[in-house]
């Protein structure tokens, strides 16, 4: 029988056959396709002709075409939808996968081929697209040690080896504990709870399988808990185990692979000729170097800090007044914050959220496609990997584009988060291959038969993995290599980001923000309260994020820590950490740094892209206004469609005649210093 992981698929748009897919068929799969992938590039390698761009940088892009088409139904899986079959393929596959990687890249006589072409680049007659493959691939083959020898080329296979096997484990920690974790509610500890956060609690409780409510770990339900419960006692006990995951001892306890992987990459820099990790990292980053880095992130911090400072004596203010002495704390910021909130802005989740159901969010983003890109999206019936994920063609006029996949929400298996990934990326090498694109979030899952409602940060989720989306579906470039979101980290951030401002727009709102109930559109002067308070504790969210991303700069410098809670305690008091704030993500469950390579050195991204996307908008604001057609052709042209086609600086100029400064940022957060 032929294992469907390796079959031609002849099944809707080409989608995997989910429903005919066991666990058990991904081991032969992967080590079949592996075979195939090896025997294509020895070809490659052994080839008597003289190199071309077609039968030696081409051929490259095709070589592992199977083996993407099983990863990427695998990985999907893993990530979404994991279970103890899965997560044992994964530690297998790790290192196997790693192994291929570093044969790759050490093949001499692939890497000769490839040289040969890059001396002689300028007689080649390429185009400006295939000069950037050229670039990018023989940049790759260097950055992975093809010109290193002997014991040197031999430890950085064995350093890549052992970072992938950590790089898993450490997520596969992080997710038993968040999965393992949770805290039955008693009748009296709903008191001052709001209805939707009670139906949450009770859907998560029968997804444990007990009887009561329950707070689970997942954010859709810890973060308004830490908001609303009144219980100082019960959230002091939830935000302990959120930010312990990963730190709990035992078994699933992160913080030695931790301090291994830092020493670890660490030593891979050291060995390709670079003083640190960070330096080796950034060096093909629009942000180029540490101290760049650095630079824009302090830039940010001192304003934000004096925010969060001022806003802390108010809620510390509010606190003393309900009679509970001492410092503010961690878990007392929230609840506090939303009371603040309430009395401020006259907003009050509780009765903000039914406006936010999901399925009239994902209706305002697919609107703000078709109205920005003429983007169209039809339901598609077709068997998916879990009854909750859904399936959508995304045609322009009439032509076929992508297809898009939204697995929206949270559950035992699913890693934290939100992210979006490709089934299949968009390319023209193999035929008009069109992306086939999957947002994963984790919102709460309502009660049978009730609507799913967001808050305000979930639908702002929604909108920018979305954005990520877009950039997928929009791709039109010749090789997958740089198709897509195939560029820069801190480029890729953008499309995403930029996306989010569609959401604060009030007539997207004004059409699609619905009562679940009456179906009566959100009133206006909720519509005014809720987008005047855009930037409400803005000091808060942008100190505990700046926190993580200079902890996770200084880990890769060169002073590797040996104990990085005690160094990540050092940094924070370096910066004076407010003492109510913590970072975004502690060492021990940084999945973004420590889950593999993605980020490491590179968290600060989301704020490199920020000064871009904010600046971006004004584009359009400047022009005729959000649904501007010239800026969206533009942004579509230079942006979305260009993928790694040309260097991000350049592109970002071309859709906007200059580089930004940070001053858009700083406004947009409503952080801008009193002068």
């Amino acid at each position: 029988m032929t294992n469907p992981l390796l079959a031609d698929w002849q099944t809707p748009f080409g989608l995997p056959p989910f429903a005919d897919i066991k666990d058990e068929q991904f081991d032969a799969a992967c080590t079949a396709a592996l075979d195939e992938a090896r025997e294509n590039i020895a070809a490659i390698a052994e080839n008597r002709d003289d190199p071309t761009f077609a039968n030696t940088i081409e051929a490259l892009e095709l070589a592992d075409q199977k083996l993407s088409q099983v990863l990427g139904t695998f990985y999907t899986l893993a990530g979404a939808d994991s279970n103890p079959e899965r997560e044992a393929l994964q530690r297998e596959f790790s290192p196997k996968l790693s192994a291929y990687g570093s044969e790759i890249a050490g093949n001499e006589k692939l890497f000769a081929r490839i040289e040969a072409l890059w001396l002689g680049r300028e007689t080649l007659d390429l185009s400006d697209e295939q000069q950037r493959v050229l670039m990018l691939t023989r940049r790759g083959f260097v950055r992975q040690g093809a010109q290193l020898t002997g014991f040197a080329k031999d430890r950085l296979t064995d350093v890549k080896q052992r970072l992938a096997v950590l790089g898993t484990q450490f997520t596969q920690n992080l997710l038993a504990d968040e999965r393992d974790w949770y805290m039955e509610l008693g009748e009296d500890d709903l008191e001052g709870l709001p209805d939707f956060l009670i139906a949450s609690a009770r859907a998560a409780g029968q997804q444990k399988g007990v009887k009561g409510p329950v707070i689970t770990l997942s954010r859709s339900l810890i973060v308004p808990f830490l908001q609303f419960s009144p219980r100082r006692d019960l959230r002091e006990t939830a935000f302990a185990a959120w930010e312990s995951r990963g730190a709990n001892g035992g078994d699933t306890d992160n913080r030695d692979i931790a301090a291994e992987i830092l020493a670890l990459r660490d030593e891979r820099a050291n060995l390709l000729g670079y003083d640190s990790f960070a330096d080796y990292k950034l060096e093909t980053e629009m942000a180029g170097t540490p101290a760049a880095v650095r630079d824009l992130l302090m830039k940010v911090w001192e304003p934000a800090k004096s925010a969060a400072d001022a806003d802390a004596i108010r809620l510390t203010a509010m606190m003393h007044s309900d009679g509970v002495n001492g410092d503010l704390e961690p878990w007392d910021w929230r609840y506090y914050s939303e009371k603040r909130r309430a009395a401020e802005h006259d907003l009050d989740e509780a009765a903000l959220k039914p406006y936010l159901q999901l399925d009239r969010m994902i209706e305002a983003a697919f609107s703000c496609a078709n109205r920005l890109f003429g983007l169209e999206f039809s339901p598609i019936d077709a068997p998916m990997y879990h009854p909750d994920v859904r399936a959508w063609d995304v045609t322009r006029d009439g032509k076929h584009m992508a297809v898009f996949i939204g697995d929206y929400f949270a559950r035992s298996g699913k890693r934290s988060g939100a992210w979006c990934s490709a089934l299949r990326s968009q390319q023209k090498l193999a035929g008009d291959i069109r992306p086939h694109v999957i947002n994963v979030c984790n919102f709460a899952k309502p009660s049978d038969g009730e609507p799913a409602l967001l808050s305000y940060d979930d639908a702002r989720t929604l909108f920018h993995e979305f954005g990520h989306a877009l950039h997928q579906m929009l791709s039109d470039v010749t090789y997958e290599s740089i198709s897509g979101t195939s560029v820069a980290r801190d480029f890729v951030e953008l499309p995403s980001q930029l996306y989010e401002h569609w959401l604060e727009v009030p007539e997207v709102l004004g059409e699609f923000a619905t009562h679940a109930k009456t179906g009566e559109p959100m009133p206006k002067d909720m519509l005014d309260r809720l987008l005047a308070a855009s930037t409400y504790d803005m000091g808060f969210s942008t100190v505990e994020y700046v926190a993580s991303a200079l902890v996770d700069l200084e880990f890769h410098g060169e002073d590797v820590p040996e104990d990085p809670m005690a160094r990540q305690a050092e940094i924070l008091e370096s910066i004076d950490m407010p003492r109510a704030i913590r970072m975004r993500h502690a060492t021990p469950h940084f999945a973004h740094v420590f889950s593999g390579d993605g980020y490491s050195s590179g968290y600060y991204s989301y704020m490199w892209s920020e000064v871009m996307d904010a600046d971006a908008f004004e584009a359009f604001q400047e022009a005729g206004g959000p649904f501007d057609k010239d800026m969206a052709a533009a942004l579509q042209t230079h942006i979305l469609s260009a993928g790694g086609s040309r260097d991000p600086a350049e592109l970002y100029t071309a859709f906007r005649g200059r580089m930004p400064g940070v001053e858009a940022l700083l406004k947009g957060r409503g952080l801008v210093a009193d002068t």
